[in-house]
């Protein structure tokens, strides 16, 4: 039986967020949540968690002490990535990382395309330092890795996980109209992303079924996202 677990999380990360979903699909018993201000870190969090001072981090067994007195006892792990497969690990009847080793190594080619193309293409458009076609240029590129139906490689897996947090960021920016790109921009470019129609039909489909799954939404705060992302954006020069 996997040992207690201390995730050190924080509503606005996406990686975080990779984290939570994983958990909340394994069903995991015996793990607290402590939210991390990234704006005002607590002194103990560096050198008695994640000496990066990121998240997401877990402190894994040890003795069950409070998250802000973390035991030298636990071990201490950190990355997202990491630990979505140190989560799929634990919980081997979570079914996040395939068995077949075909279907694992597509599942990291699939989460290398996240990394690679996906996120930082999401990041110059949405600051507007890029263009559009650039950034649907990225999500055809996890298009092509997709089966005709299902998630990344058939069934639920890591892969999905590792886009999800993003792709849910991306609809509330794109929705409100909040990035660097031209006003009136967002919405349009929503609709192509995720109509289930076009050049990004299979995508859209996928999307939305990333989208509807229970673990997303109840680890997605949308009206704080909302929020956060109205304030950050606020200063971009906007055409």
């Amino acid at each position: 039986m996997p040992e207690r677990i201390t995730l050190y999380t924080a509503k606005i990360c996406p990686f975080a967020q990779r984290v939570e979903i994983a958990l909340r699909e394994a069903k995991a018993d015996h793990v607290e949540y402590y939210q991390i201000d990234l704006q005002n870190k607590p002194e103990w969090y560096a050198p008695k968690v994640n000496p990066a001072s990121k998240v997401p981090a877990i402190a894994y067994g040890g003795p069950h002490v409070p998250p802000d007195q973390p035991s030298t006892d636990s071990v201490k792990l950190a990355e997202s990535l990491v630990l979505v497969e140190f989560v799929a690990d634990l919980f081997p009847h979570s079914h996040l990382l395939p068995k077949d080793p075909v279907k694992r190594a597509q599942a990291r080619f699939f989460i290398d395309g996240v990394s690679t193309k996906f996120i930082p293409a999401w990041h110059a458009f949405s600051q507007g330092k890029s263009s559009e076609e650039d950034f649907l240029k990225a999500v055809e590129h996890l298009q092509a890795l997709l089966p005709e139906s299902g998630f990344a490689v058939g069934s639920y897996s890591i892969a999905d996980v590792a886009l999800t947090p993003f792709l849910g960021r991306a609809r509330v920016t794109l929705k409100e109209d909040l990035g660097g790109y031209p006003r009136g921009e967002g919405p349009r470019v929503l609709e192509v992303l995720t109509s289930g129609t076009g050049r990004l039909a299979r995508f859209g489909k996928y999307a939305q079924e990333l989208l509807d799954r229970e673990s997303f939404q109840a680890t997605f705060d949308e009206a704080y996202i909302t929020e956060r992302y109205r304030a950050r954006f606020a200063d971009l020069p906007r055409k």
